[in-house]
């Protein structure tokens, strides 16, 4: 069993609310996480703060294709900061239950 966290950040929240329901409708994700963060980051050659929403999405790597386009698909922004980070180490009925949920 594989699975990944993949994280993304929005500018509203009702945008990261909407990325996360959409994803776990699809059943590309099997959990999502809204949560709000300071960002502070370089843009176009000046540093930014904001205050930004970040999206955690649990998946799997067969549906990471389509969640990221799925996630580009509704993202505002020019550049949506999109990873994907592999998750090593889990219960090992959590990450069946990922697989079982994010389509994969």
């Amino acid at each position: 069993m594989s699975a990944l966290l993949v994280q993304t950040v929005c500018g509203a929240r009702e945008e990261a609310a909407d990325i996360a329901r959409a994803a776990v409708e699809a059943r590309l994700a099997a959990c999502a996480h809204v949560d709000a963060v300071a960002s502070v980051y370089r843009w176009r050659g000046t540093v930014e703060q904001a205050d930004e929403w970040r999206v955690w999405l649990k998946t799997t790597p067969a549906s990471w294709e389509a969640l990221a386009a799925l996630i580009r698909a509704r993202h505002s922004y020019e550049e949506p900061a999109l990873v994907a980070l592999p998750i090593v180490q889990g219960a090992p009925s959590y990450l069946a239950w990922i697989e079982a949920n994010a389509g994969g």
